[in-house]
Order: structure tokens, then C-alpha cells, then sequence
């Protein structure tokens, strides 16, 4: 069956201001200075979206922005790269979900969140066939999507399974509070896409394997869990794969993990096996950590395919 879109990215959608490198914050009113200043469209489903349309993917964007002057950027910057972005709701009386990430020199960023318009976001009935018209769905911000967590969610991921859409699923930190809003969408994942650290905090139990069969027991087809320095981990039924990481410079860890699902969505969408999937995921999130913000390093599929044969050679 024909889809409008090759993937609709619902969920968490933010504007980034980050600096770098910053070693400490000025005393009082004191002026300290820099080296590079960003904006970047952000966020688990707008870092994601912005890297799969650079990667070549016809995307839509669902999601809420504000009605202020970083909405402005936000909507502009996915429309110039391409992104459909009629759904976008933007909310009057809101702020647009921005952060201020001061990025050390050692890649760390921590971060400032003013939670904003994505808390006001929902995916409404009368929207669903249109959000739906896909391929691949991937829901992303789960935690900080006030409206749409827990059973929204899984009615929603439920939904796009019926119609057939493949479902992708990552969030952006997790709490304490967090699992009471993961564990219901769980059965209607296909590739569920956290970081281990994410994963333990999840499970409350530590380790790659002990965690792969946690959530392959509670219905997630296929574990995808990032690494970090130490690459990436797939599991398929009682297949292992291991991707390593590639040997750079880190410079920002920003949008990484989008970055991974990207790649990752994009190499399934050409059908490539999950070896492949894994690869062009670490290239995509290698060429983001080389920069700073989630879409520093990435120009186009072109480069990203040169620079994960470079790496693999």
C-alpha cells in the first residue's frame, strides 16, 4: 500500500540554544566568552526528524510549538529542510519547549528546560488518519509529553500498528516517574530505541543482556540499546548484534541518540538488514558528536554513507 510519508515523528519537539566550551558560569553579572553559539531544532522527535530529512527521508513533523519567536525558527528551519509540517500544532498563550545546553569541553551539557508547548500536545482523532499515512512511526519524548504519556501513547503506537506502520520509539531521559508512562506502550513497539543508561533506569536492572530480555518479555520486538563508547546493541528473538563505536573526536553529545535513530530508520526503510541499520546509525550519531547540536556533522545521505565506509574500512 502507497504512503504519503516515508515517516511521521510525533512527540517531543524543542528549540536548543547551546554554547560551547563552557568551563563555568561568570560570577554575578560577569561577562565570560566562548567559542560557538547554536540554535538547532531539537528534541527526541525534532532532532530526529531534522537528521532524517538530511538523510534523504520524506518526513512530516506532528507535534506543538508556541506562539513566540522560537517557533518561528523551529517551524522555518524544518520547512527549509524540506519537513512537512502541517501538523505542527502552534499553541497561543504558550512558550515553545526550548533548552540552554552549556556544553563543556569534555562534551557533557548540562541543561536548562523550559517544558513549554509540549506538554500541551495531543494527537487528536480527527488528525490520526493523517499522522497515520506512513511507513515508519516513530514516537519520541516519552516523560515530557504531558497530554499524550501513558495510555495516550499506547492507544496511539497501537493505532499505527494496525495500519500497518512500523513503530520506533526513543525518550529523553528517564526518571523516576518515567516507567509508569513506558510500560503500557511496551507491546506495540517494534524497535525500542533508549540508551542502556535509560534501560536500567527503566528496568531497575543493570546490564545489556539482563535488559534486552526484560523488555523482549514485556513485548518489544526488538531491543535496539545504545552505548555510547561502547557502539550499539540489537536483539532480535536470541540474535546479538554489536556495532562498536567508531574511533572520533568528541566534541558535543547532543542529539546523539536521535541522531542513531535516524540512521538507524533510514537504513530500514531501504530495507537493509540490521547489521546495516546499526552502522549507518553509529555514522549518523558519530558526525553529530563531531559538532555542536543534534544535527552538527550531517549534510546529506551522500556523506553520511562515504564517512561510515571511511570508518569501517
Amino acid at each position: 500500500m502507497s504512503r504519503r510519508f516515508d515517516v511521521s515523528v510525533v512527540g517531543l519537539y524543542i528549540l536548543d540554544i547551546l554554547g560551547r566550551p563552557v568551563t563555568e558560569i561568570p560570577e554575578g553579572g560577569n561577562v565570560d566568552f566562548i567559542d560557538e553559539i547554536r540554535l538547532t531544532v531539537a528534541g527526541t522527535a525534532g532532532g530526529t526528524v531534522v537528521d532524517l530529512a538530511k538523510l534523504g527521508l520524506n518526513c512530516q513533523a506532528v507535534g506543538a510549538v508556541g506562539d513566540d519567536e522560537k517557533a518561528e525558527f523551529v517551524l522555518g528551519h524544518m520547512e527549509k529542510l524540506g519537513i512537512d509540517i502541517r501538523l505542527m500544532q502552534q499553541l497561543d498563550g504558550v512558550e515553545t519547549s526550548a533548552t540552554i545546553l552549556n556544553v563543556r569541553p569534555n562534551g557533557e551539557r548540562p541543561a536548562l528546560h523550559c517544558r513549554g508547548a509540549s506538554d500541551h500536545f495531543d494527537v487528536s482523532d480527527d488528525m490520526l488518519a493523517e499522522v497515520l499515512d506512513c511507513r515508519f512511526f516513530h514516537l519520541g519524548g516519552t516523560g515530557l509529553l504531558a497530554k499524550l504519556d501513558g495510555q495516550p501513547s499506547a492507544r496511539l503506537l497501537k493505532a499505527a500498528q494496525e495500519a500497518g506502520c512500523v513503530t520506533t520509539w526513543d525518550l529523553v531521559g528517564a526518571g523516576p516517574d518515567t516507567w509508569q508512562f513506558v510500560e503500557p506502550l511496551l507491546p506495540h513497539i517494534d524497535y525500542f530505541i533508549p540508551s542502556i543508561e535509560e534501560a536500567e533506569i527503566l528496568s531497575g536492572i543493570k546490564g545489556v543482556e539482563e535488559n534486552i530480555r526484560f523488555f523482549q518479555s514485556r513485548g518489544v520486538t526488538c531491543p535496539v540499546l545504545t552505548m555510547g563508547g561502547d557502539g550499539a546493541m540489537i536483539a532480535m528473538g536470541d540474535d546479538r548484534l554489536h556495532v562498536a563505536a567508531y574511533d572520533i573526536e568528541v566534541v558535543d553529545t547532543t542529539g546523539c541518540g536521535d541522531a542513531f535513530t535516524a540512521g538507524f530508520i533510514a537504513a530500514l526503510a531501504d530495507d537493509r538488514p540490521l547489521l546495516e541499520a546499526a552502522h549507518l546509525g553509529i555514522a549518523s550519531a558519530s558526525l553529530v558528536a563531531s559538532g555542536l547540536g543534534s544535527d552538527a556533522g550531517i549534510t546529506d545521505r551522500a556523506q553520511v554513507e562515504a564517512a561510515m565506509a571511511a570508518w569501517r574500512a
